[in-house]
């Protein structure tokens, strides 16, 4: 038979009447121009993958499809696949979310297929949504974090296709934050916000109600200009069950070839209008949404677009509902323009459970010692950005872009969350130290240009060549361990990133006993010598040979410490030398133990604030502020919950994401250890041994009103088959009344009030993992006349479980996966010399008591000063005791002023282009009503 164009197939059917009709099989046209149509149901077709920059895989892994025993994905194949399907039909759409793929994609492209790209992109069938380098958590992230990494995919899509991204689309992180709403939403310029994971009791009420649509006010600080339209799926963000279409999925593709056995379009037409029917039946207005993709789809994307072409032909060609592609944008707009009155949504989606015994609070402390890393490099990124502007970007040399594109990543839900899989987490370090090994050189030339000579400022020309300390909080320091007994002098150079002038006692390790301190005028300076703590030698010596591959060459004795008053956006210099035999030297601290203390109550502080402990039992019993004259009893504890193992009737274990505590333990001494108290003219110290395993040391500086208490964790002991998640317990006598406080990525607070939801009527099944929040920056509680703070350097989970009472959870070591797709166990380990321990953790926590309403400022401004830590950098010189360089101080603001403590600088930063990104933080918020009296 001879074929023209499209060969015919003729075909007689015999029909229960007796007749025979011929029918064929042919070429069919979809039509897929279809548009809005008023009164009917609009089903909004939004073709998406969601592509996790690394998980289960690294990026670069998920990218080019590398290690596919792990996972089958490829996201380079997705793109390219997507394109061809797009070009194939104008009326086809597709979004796109995560630039650090895009822009992988992007740069192996010819100026040809950019061409056409672009030509997608100004007409709309492909949209940027969202925009970030990643689809950033929400919970654990600092909100200058969130704010850099937005802002770097923003710039990428603004400068190579002169848009911005107008829709928030975080659809797969796990509990949703007030600041992600107005800062990374109203205030970003977005029309409106997307996204799937909210509590499973919330959702049914919301689906009951149809309120799964809201307009959102995160702020109550900056009340109505804060909110955005916000929509939360039905369901997760897939499309209704039947309806997904890669290569081996599941779900019954049209077959409309009447040749063929299994036609079956008006079956697959009807259960397209009952899906539809249904979603209506829980959303506002006549337009509804679905997600036609999910995780790492279209990598054969005609797949999805060859059944979303007939869909939407046969759907509109039936009538009843009305189908097309379309954009979260499109129906935005749709949304806006429709005669409805949204409810309203305050506060925040946090914590997020999908089943009465799986809370996902755990992640807010798992990895604890990656997130502690993601906070320091992001302090240090913030600083480095200044001192880059100072001396003058450099065109050829190190800059600090390999540090933002690894924080950026870093912000990821599935990274710095903790919820990624051991090899993925140590990619992300990596990828961090390489970024800081190229800004630790813009940092020194930066501080050897300003120090030199003004003039020498944007030359480049460098002779003074500084060293930084990456290891410190490991107590290693090369650089100020040095030798100093032959005349050699160490310079510190202390840099202040904040906007404000600073106060602050800088404490290094030293080699030496007799050493001495001296400002830049050359006068001598109070200085004091703290000896190490127990836990010190051991982790220094174990962790050195892990990262370095070598052990340090000496143990170390001492900590000097001394006062240095920084200049804002500036620094002072020190000079520490070898003390003379007759000279005046460093105070070495007193050391006294509770054995030898003949009162029963021992006292540490120098200054204004007090701490008393109990010398039988060594224990904190007392906090007095002579100043403030707060007086409370005040006590400290630390406790595990086992995890669940997931073998009850409930098959849920406690992992990377969920927290389900079997039963709570106290951690006791395991035998008496005495209380070991340094005293000295700046600051005071106890060291206390509660076992093995656990130490810390609690410091109250002469001229600080708050206790920093540094904590030591690990190895967690997990022989006798149970895994075990640490806690710390402040207790008072505040009346709290079961409500605390707990911030926001760093931002506002929000009121918690245990075992209650502010937007429904909550199903108490866990009673300590349901009441868990993320704390980036801080905790409070208080009464009519008292307020407990306590502030952290990194995210963790926190609560207060009893009135009184604040919890922190520190650390975490389990031996089950919680099944929520990683597959993998929470059981950190680090190795030395073939021989494997759990991970040791070291941090931070800082205590304040304060009378009603004056803790806030202390929250704020304190809070400020722990992200932006200052910044060391050491060199030597030889022979004498004064400077050897022009300009050992430096500020960037002018001398007579200073910014208002309530006031940051979050970027200073000269672009590519030369332009200069400055941006502020106001740091206060509105003032929480008091309690009644």
């Amino acid at each position: 038979m001879a074929a023209v164009g499209m060969l015919l197939w003729c075909l007689t059917i015999y029909l229960q009447g007796g007749l025979w009709l011929p029918v064929e099989s042919k070429y069919i046209a979809y039509n897929t121009t279809g548009g809005i149509v008023p009164g009917k149901i609009n089903v909004h077709l939004v073709p998406h993958s969601h592509d996790d920059v690394g998980w289960l895989k690294t990026v670069d892994q998920y990218y080019f499809g590398g290690n596919n025993s792990i996972r089958g994905a490829c996201v380079q194949n997705v793109i390219d696949s997507v394109m061809s399907s797009l070009f194939e039909d104008k009326n086809r759409k597709f979004i796109y979310v995560e630039m650090a793929f895009f822009q992988r994609w992007w740069r192996q492209q010819s100026e040809a297929m950019k061409i056409k790209v672009k030509d997608l992109v100004n007409s709309g069938q492909l949209e940027f949504i969202n925009g970030g380098m990643c689809m950033h958590d929400e919970a654990t992230p600092h909100y200058i974090d969130l704010i850099d990494q937005t802002t770097l995919g923003h710039k990428y899509i603004k400068d190579e296709f002169g848009q911005l991204p107008r829709v928030g689309w975080q659809i797969d992180p796990f509990g949703h934050s007030a600041v992600q709403a107005y800062l990374l939403g109203a205030e970003l310029g977005f029309d409106s916000l997307f996204f799937a994971r909210i509590d499973y009791q919330d959702r049914a009420k919301r689906l009951k109600e149809k309120n799964l649509e809201v307009v959102w006010q995160g702020s109550k600080s900056l009340g109505s200009t804060s909110q955005i339209f916000t929509g939360i799926f039905p369901r997760h963000y897939d499309p209704p069950d039947g309806f997904t279409f890669e290569i081996n999925d599941v779900s019954p593709p049209i077959q409309d070839d009447v040749l063929l056995f299994d036609y079956n379009v008006q079956e697959r037409v009807n259960a397209f209008v009952a899906a539809a029917l249904a979603q209506a039946n829980v959303t506002r207005t006549n337009h509804i949404m679905w997600l036609m993709g999910t995780d790492f789809r279209y990598q054969y994307a005609n797949s999805w677009f060859r059944q979303m072409d007939k869909f939407i032909h046969y759907v509109n060609q039936d009538g009843r509902v009305n189908a097309l592609y379309s954009t979260p944008s499109i129906y935005t707009d749709l949304k806006h323009a429709a005669d409805e009155e949204w409810p309203l949504k305050t506060e925040d989606f946090f914590p997020y459970a999908d089943h009465p015994n799986a809370y996902w609070t755990g992640y807010f402390t798992s990895r604890p010692a990656f997130k502690g890393y993601v906070r320091l490099m992001s302090g240090y990124y913030l600083a480095a950005r200044q001192l880059e502007f100072f001396k003058g970007r450099n065109t050829s040399g190190p800059n600090t872009d390999a540090l933002a594109d690894a924080l950026a990543i870093a912000q990821h839900h599935d990274a710095v969350s903790g919820t990624e899989r051991q090899h993925v987490a140590a990619d992300y370090a990596l990828r961090l130290s390489i970024g800081y090994k190229e800004a630790e050189k813009v940092v020194a030339s930066s501080l050897a240009s300003l120090a030199e000579s003004t003039s020498n400022i944007r030359q480049g020309n460098t002779v003074i060549n500084f060293q930084q300390c990456p290891l410190l909080n490991i107590s290693y320091c090369p650089p100020s361990e040095a030798d100093l007994s032959d005349g050699k002098s160490l310079l510190v150079v202390v840099y202040n990133p904040l906007g404000w002038k600073r106060e602050e006692v800088i404490r290094i390790p030293v080699s030496t006993e007799k050493v001495v301190v001296r400002d830049s005028s050359g006068g001598e300076i109070e200085s004091q010598l703290v000896p190490v703590s127990n836990a010190t030698p051991h982790i220094r010596r174990k962790y050195v040979k892990a990262y370095l591959g070598k052990f340090p060459r000496e143990a170390l004795k001492y900590w000097l410490a001394f006062s240095a008053s920084l200049p804002p956006l500036g620094f002072n210099t020190y000079i520490v030398s070898g003390a003379k035999q007759t000279g005046p030297s460093s105070t070495i601290s007193l050391v006294q133990t509770s054995n030898e203390s003949t009162n029963e109550t021992i006292e540490v502080g120098q200054g204004s604030l007090k701490l008393l402990y109990s010398a039988d039992e060594g224990k904190l019993t007392h906090y007095l502020n002579s100043r403030s004259l707060v007086t409370s009893t005040a006590g400290q504890s630390y406790s595990y919950y086992t995890g669940n193992d997931g073998t009850d009737k409930d098959p849920q274990a406690s992992g990377a994401y969920v927290f389900r505590p079997n039963s709570t333990l106290p951690i006791k001494p395991q035998y008496q250890v005495p209380l070991t108290v340094m005293r000295g003219p700046l600051l005071d110290e106890v060291h206390q041994q509660l076992n093995s395993w656990i130490s810390q040391v609690t410091r109250v500086y002469k001229g600080k009103e708050h206790a920093e208490v540094e904590f030591t964790i690990g190895p967690i002991p997990v022989d006798d088959g149970t895994g075990k998640e640490i806690t710390t317990q402040f207790t008072t006598t505040i009346k709290s009344n079961r409500t605390f406080y707990t911030d926001s990525n760093g931002r506002d607070f929000i009121k918690r009030v245990r075992d209650s939801r502010t937007d429904w009527e909550l199903q108490v099944n866990q009673p300590i993992a349901g009441n868990y929040y993320p704390v980036n920056l801080g905790i409070y509680i208080q009464d009519n006349s008292t307020e407990l703070s306590l502030l952290v350097d990194r995210s963790v989970g926190g609560s207060s479980l009893v009135d009184g009472q604040i919890e922190l959870m520190l650390h975490r070591r389990l031996l089950h996966d919680d099944a929520r797709g990683v597959g993998e166990v929470l059981n950190e380990t680090v190795c030395v010399l073939d021989r494997c321990e759990g991970l040791t953790i070291q941090g931070k926590f800082f205590l304040r008591i304060d009378q009603l309403g004056e803790g806030a400022k202390w929250r704020r401004t304190f809070g400020q000063e722990i992200y932006s830590p200052v910044l060391l950098a050491f060199t030597e010189q030889d022979g004498s005791t004064e400077m050897n360089f022009p300009l050992p101080t430096f500020s960037g603001i002018d001398p007579s002023y200073s910014l208002p403590n309530n006031v940051a600088v979050i970027t200073l930063q000269e672009l590519e282009n030369g332009k200069v990104l400055l941006r502020l933080a106001h740091l206060y918020e509105v003032v929480a009503p008091l309690l009644p009296l």
